[in-house]
């Protein structure tokens, strides 16, 4: 990131000057003083250079009446602005968010002001401004604005930047969805073939989306992990229900598909089970149960045995078939209560 810096607030000509320099990269995540403070360094510098090779030059009048034979800056009494007088730069702002690349940037006479203090004098002036003199409605006023001026953390996957509550908001590179942390294995689930097994190869995973920050709160339903069932991350046990729900399959318990086994594959089978179970705490014996499920079997049997062997007829398919009718009964027999 390169900016040029510009002195020209002064009527003496001789005074101006301007600089190109490029940032370091740890300088973006930092305020824009450090900025001000290389150009006032660099300026006072090139002025005692002057100063030494002038020593017998005669000393010339500069501001305010006095006689100096160089002229130097004083960081306090400056502010950094874009293009002009108009647009000045808070001194804690972010450089990233605040300034863009390549900017022409102005060192002028003034006291900076840092966000908090900016944001106060916006609030004041609109005070000033209307007729509004209800203090409830100022006090909220104030709170949002307040509460613009902080500083938040964008909120899609991967992206890390941080940046003004209420803007400018700067381009981030992001994943869709949340990661995963399988075993030793790190990976974002929508990138699924690239995959680390240590922290720091994980965060250089660069992002498969490109587009510009955005914060939500972490109730705020267009929040990206709220649109993920609320989760931040996924583990073994998710992997295996997306997968089963990829297949049109709903994950089974041990004991579930074990009596589904048991009984042909049969879907039905563990239902059957737990409504016996069921039963049985309402005071309903087991052997009345296996009396009405015989006696459906068997005419289900007859239905799907007709025209055909007895023996044609799978086992899994007459249980599906006495789940349905016994729980018509049951639905008819509920309707009559």
């Amino acid at each position: 990131m390169k900016v040029i810096l510009h002195y020209q607030d002064n009527e003496n000509s001789d005074l101006h000057k301007s600089l190109k320099i490029t940032l370091p990269k740890k300088w973006k995540s930092g305020p824009t003083n450090r900025i001000l403070s290389q150009f006032v360094e660099s300026y006072n510098d090139s002025s005692s250079k002057k100063k030494k090779e002038s020593v017998e030059a005669e000393e010339t009048e500069v501001e305010e009446g006095e006689t100096h034979q160089y002229f130097t800056l004083n960081e306090s009494d400056l502010y950094l602005s874009l293009k002009d007088t108009k647009s000045p730069l808070a001194s804690d702002a972010i450089v990233l968010t605040s300034i863009p690349d390549r900017s022409d940037l102005y060192i002028m006479h003034g006291k900076s002001q840092t966000v908090s203090e900016m944001n106060r004098a916006k609030s004041k002036s609109a005070s000033d401004n209307t007729t509004n003199n209800d203090s409830n409605s100022n006090e909220k006023e104030s709170e949002s604005k307040k509460k613009d001026s902080d500083i938040v953390t964008c909120s899609r996957f991967g992206c890390n930047i941080k940046f003004p509550r209420g803007g400018p908001f700067p381009p981030c590179s992001y994943h869709t969805k949340p990661p995963v942390f399988h075993e030793t294995a790190k990976f974002w689930s929508c990138c699924p073939h690239k995959k680390a097994y240590d922290w720091d190869q994980f965060q250089e995973i660069p992002g498969c989306m490109q587009g510009f920050c955005m914060f939500r709160e972490k109730d705020d339903p267009e929040h990206p992990a709220n649109q993920q069932n609320g989760k931040k991350f996924l583990g073994g046990c998710d992997l295996r229900e997306i997968a089963a729900e990829k297949a049109g399959q709903k994950l089974k318990s041990i004991d579930d598909f074990n009596t589904s086994q048991l009984n042909g594959g049969s879907s039905a089978a563990p239902v059957l089970s737990r409504l016996k179970s069921v039963l049985k705490e309402l005071d309903i014996d087991n052997e009345l149960f296996d009396q009405v499920v015989e006696g459906i079997r068997k005419e289900e049997e007859q239905k799907l045995g007709a025209g055909a062997g007895a023996e044609d007829v799978e086992d899994a398919e007459v249980i599906n078939a006495i789940a349905s009718n016994l729980g018509q009964q049951l639905k008819d027999a509920l309707k009559t209560i």
